[in-house]
């Protein structure tokens, strides 16, 4: 009886959530509305202008996404020592809960790979040049940026499960972007949008981490972030071929809504983790910096330059490379051509990749992809774009390999190495690193390539941080695999950081004396 009723719940004021998703929907369907009667303008928005309705439509979004994020987060005053913990995962349960969470990442890959199929339509729309296009991906990533260190703080404050249905809010409510009649409006959107997708991640890998056997979550969090990230670009690329000639760039946002009302239908498959429930008694709060602060710290630097060295391969070399080939004339090999070839080669990447995580080494499976990922950008270097077509083929196909397992990797990574405590901000902050990438990489690769040595220079110059950043995870990496072998390290690590809290006198809030933390790791035996 108390089993099916247990993950709704977990929302604490059900009425007003329910609500606030209608009116925000009330509000969306305005949108569509809007974009619907367009057809008879080819779907061209751009000389309607922002009309009262409009505007009316979006303070319902407003105070929706505000009164449904409201309702899921825990009342003030509320005893979490008091309210029952969720009990450990069942198998069943867990089965729904990794179908559910790779749906969620499916939908929020969905998001950013969207951008490269909407830029064409919509600089013709609005009469873009190259210059103003290219605020679009730099304002979308920066959201992420924010949005990873916003969700994965938020995660450890309010909850895992309250934060992935914030971002699934957000979600909801940013696909009017569809509709904008300006690009100023657009961008905004994007920005908002940006920072839904940038909070989700990191917080499903804590949730993950701590709702799955030690045994086997490594695969299945490898395998997940690889293949929904793989999921991800497909459905939006499979969207855009089939919508854009039939109703424009616009539709691909719209597209997405059906996908994130079932995302938030299923959120009663998404239970709180049992181990942050028990946590909430803690009565000190774990600040952000401790990070940076005594163990942690050599962690956080690993992992940060991790994180950096692949943001700079990927938003800025490869963001480059399909424009140099096809400069190059290299047998006409296309953008969309290399990017399919990506998209296919992550997935026998991150079967290799989760199969060596969970048999071999963690870390050592870190350091393997990152030498693959160098020794390509070596190679690029080393023959040029017009050099031998077999080795220059060879040399990206092993590009796109290396650089999908080692974002196939760092998330769960991640969320394995730290303490429940601060194991959002962790994944916020590295993911946030990560995504940097695409604010800096892009113009500073564009600055190199138009100096001598052009993209060999390029490639030796990312090839260099991510031989670093290998060297670093070698040397001071952490390996989960061989800590998950001691049934107390969980226990452990969260008393590490208790006394680090105590002993360092980071600012944080307190009531009585400190308690010990729960000894689990939230983890189902």
């Amino acid at each position: 009886m108390t089993a099916p009723t247990q993950p709704a719940s977990l929302i604490s004021r059900p009425l007003m959530f329910w609500t606030g998703v209608a009116l925000t929907c009330a509000g969306v369907g305005q949108h569509v509305w809007m974009f619907i009667d367009s057809a008879s303008m080819g779907f061209h928005m751009a000389m309607m202008g922002t009309s009262g309705v409009m505007w009316a439509a979006m303070v319902a979004i407003v105070v929706g996404v505000a009164v449904s994020g409201y309702a899921v987060v825990q009342p003030p005053g509320a005893d979490p020592a008091a309210a029952p913990a969720p009990a450990p995962t069942p198998p069943t349960s867990r089965h729904r809960l990794i179908a559910v969470l790779s749906f969620a990442l499916m939908v929020d890959q969905m998001k950013p790979a969207t951008l490269a199929f909407i830029q064409p339509g919509m600089r013709a729309e609005f009469h873009l040049s190259a210059a103003d296009i290219s605020w679009l991906p730099t304002v979308a990533l920066s959201g992420t940026v924010v949005g990873s260190l916003v969700g994965g703080r938020a995660a450890d404050r309010i909850g895992r499960r309250a934060t992935i249905l914030v971002a699934s809010l957000l979600f909801l409510g940013t696909t009017v972007c569809g509709a904008m009649p300006t690009f100023t409006g657009i961008l905004v959107m994007c920005a908002l949008m940006g920072m839904a997708a940038g909070g989700m991640l990191p917080v499903v890998y804590a949730l993950m981490t701590e709702s799955l056997p030690p045994g086997r979550r490594a695969a299945i969090m490898v395998l997940q972030a690889g293949l929904t990230t793989t999921g991800g670009y497909m459905a939006a690329a499979g969207l855009a071929a089939v919508l854009i000639p039939l109703a424009g760039w616009r539709v691909l946002w719209f597209a997405q809504l059906p996908l994130v009302l079932i995302l938030i239908a299923l959120n009663r498959w998404i239970p709180e983790s049992a181990a942050f429930t028990a946590q909430q008694s803690r009565p000190v709060r774990v600040p952000a910096s401790t990070l940076f602060k005594g163990s942690q710290r050599a962690k956080t630097l690993v992992v940060s330059g991790y994180a950096l060295a692949w943001g700079l391969v990927y938003w800025g070399f490869i963001t480059f490379l399909p424009t140099q080939l096809e400069a190059a004339n290299e047998g006409g090999t296309s953008a969309a051509t290399l990017l399919f070839i990506s998209s296919l080669l992550s997935i026998p990447t991150c079967v290799v990749a989760a199969w060596l995580y969970m048999r071999w080494s963690a870390k050592g499976t870190m350091v393997v992809y990152a030498a693959l990922t160098v020794a390509a950008l070596l190679a690029l270097a080393s023959v040029g774009l017009d050099g031998s077509r077999p080795i220059l083929l060879t040399a990206v196909i092993l590009l796109f390999a290396g650089t999908a397992g080692v974002i196939a990797l760092i998330g769960p990574y991640t969320a394995e190495i730290y303490p429940m405590a601060i194991r959002g901000t962790a994944g916020g902050w590295a993911a946030a690193v990560g995504k940097s990438g695409g604010a800096f990489g892009p113009p500073l690769i564009a600055l190199v390539l138009s100096a001598p040595g052009g993209m060999r220079t390029a490639a030796v110059l990312v090839a260099v941080p991510m031989a670093v950043a290998g060297g670093a995870v070698a040397l001071r990496g952490s390996n989960p695999r061989a800590a998950a072998q001691h049934s107390g390290d969980a226990a452990r690590l969260d008393a590490e950081l208790d006394d680090l809290v105590r002993s360092r006198t980071v600012p944080a809030e307190r009531t009585t004396g400190v308690t010990p933390l729960p000894g689990k790791d939230g983890a189902a035996p």
